[in-house]
């Protein structure tokens, strides 16, 4: 519905996976239409040259549909270690940072929930008009 989705990576790993792996699953799975991540930044000490998921770069994630590809210049990867760079960015935003009413998102969660099923439903029902499932194998439930 024209949010905005962010993610703050504090290290890699598994970890950095499974944060941005809901892209993938809001496209692929449940076949809404979503870009990838909004915003991305990433503190890390790992190095994107050794290979690993750890130093993966935001570009790495725009081909897996994780980030979007349109605000890819704006993602930011601090190589800092996350015991150095957290307490300071954390000290800065409390000092500096406006006040705001918090949001208080997790008491909103079952109707976000409600939203993405029914989102769910409308694509579904939308690719089994389209005959998406007139194959071998099981229809998704919703």
């Amino acid at each position: 519905h024209g949010g905005k989705s962010a993610c703050w990576i504090l290290g890699g790993g598994s970890p950095k996976n499974f944060l941005l792996q809901t892209e993938p699953q809001i496209q692929e799975v449940l076949g809404l239409s979503e870009a990838g991540h909004d915003y991305f930044l990433q503190i890390t000490d790992a190095r994107p040259d050794s290979g690993g998921l750890s130093g993966a770069t935001p570009g790495e994630a725009v081909s897996w549909g994780k980030v979007d590809p349109e605000k890819l210049p704006d993602a930011v990867v601090a190589y800092c270690d996350t015991t150095i760079a957290l307490p300071l960015l954390t000290h800065y935003i409390l000092a500096k940072g406006p006040r705001r009413t918090p949001k208080r998102l997790y008491e909103k969660l079952p109707a976000f929930l409600e939203l993405l099923k029914e989102g769910f439903a409308e694509k579904r029902e939308e690719r089994i008009r389209e005959g998406a499932f007139s194959g071998s194998g099981p229809t998704p439930q919703a």
